[in-house]
Parts: C-alpha cells; structure tokens; sequence
C-alpha cells in the first residue's frame, strides 16, 4: 500500500500543503468560501522548520500504531488490508490520548470540535491533495519498494561523487 513520504531537501515550507489539505476538509472544498465557513477547516499536514530544514508533519499510517493502542474509545482502528489508521469520528470522545502518543506529533487536538486532527490520505479522492499542491515535488505517495529504490539511487550516485 502507497504512503507518503517527504523529501526534506526539497521543502521550501511555502505551506501549499497545508492549504490544500485544509481546502479539502472544508465543508465547500473551495478556498475562498472555506475562509468565511463558521467552523474553519485545518490542516492535517503541518510544515515545521528545524536547524534550517522544513519538513511536514502528517499521521504516518504506523505498522506499530501506538494511537490505536492508547484510544480508550476505540474510535481508531488499524485496517490491515489498507494498512492504515480509520478514526471514527462517532466514536471519539476527545480524550486526546493519541495525540499523546504519536511519536511523531503528527496528531493535533481540535478543542473546538473536540477531535483530533490526522491525516486520512484524503479518503475521498484517489490521491492526498499535499501532493498536487506542493510545487517541487517534496512529497510523495508511494509504494515502500518505490520509496527503497529512490534512496538506494541517491546513495549510489553520492558514491559515485
């Protein structure tokens, strides 16, 4: 199953990835009229920058899913067959334990509607919209193999160097 992946010597943080996911939560699914909604979308993708790198932040999708083992409500589930984390928004009573202990903080409370804030890999179209927006490629979606073969081709031509 495909994931997403981010190449961080890429990453300009101009945040196109965070509007695009925020657009794509938004009851419109347009920009402009998402700005004046009552409830504002937010972002599941959150770009940070640390010691001169940006990098975004978005759920994992982990094989080891620590917030499916610490919700309470079992409003999150590990789907094996998509091999990845389901949240049931009935479910969640906003005890915020997942975004407790996310090892990748990639999980965030929204106090307002008292759920949490994870990436779904844009479940309802065929791609994550982050990967559209971002204007030099910095994020993709692929298969782990895919993902191994382009690391194993960048060490190989930094030997060659």
């Amino acid at each position: 199953m495909k994931k997403l992946y981010y190449d961080v010597s890429k990453c300009l943080a101009c945040k196109s990835c965070e509007i695009a996911c925020a657009t794509g939560k938004s009851a419109s699914k347009d920009l402009f009229k998402a700005v004046g909604e009552e409830i504002k979308p937010r972002s599941c993708v959150i770009v940070k920058t640390t010691q001169g790198k940006n990098f975004p932040i978005a759920c994992r999708h982990c094989k080891t899913h620590p917030c499916v083992d610490a919700c309470i409500a079992k409003a999150l589930t590990y789907d094996e067959n998509k091999k990845r984390v389901i949240h049931d928004k009935d479910r969640c009573i906003g005890c915020w334990m997942c975004v407790m202990v996310c090892p990748y903080g990639a999980i965030r409370d929204n106090k307002k509607l008292k759920i949490p804030i994870r990436c779904d890999l844009c479940a309802d179209v065929d791609e994550p919209r982050c990967i559209k927006a971002c204007p030099v490629g910095a994020i993709m979606y692929l298969e782990e193999e895919e993902y191994d073969k382009i690391l194993a081709d960048k060490k190989s031509s930094k030997k060659s160097l």
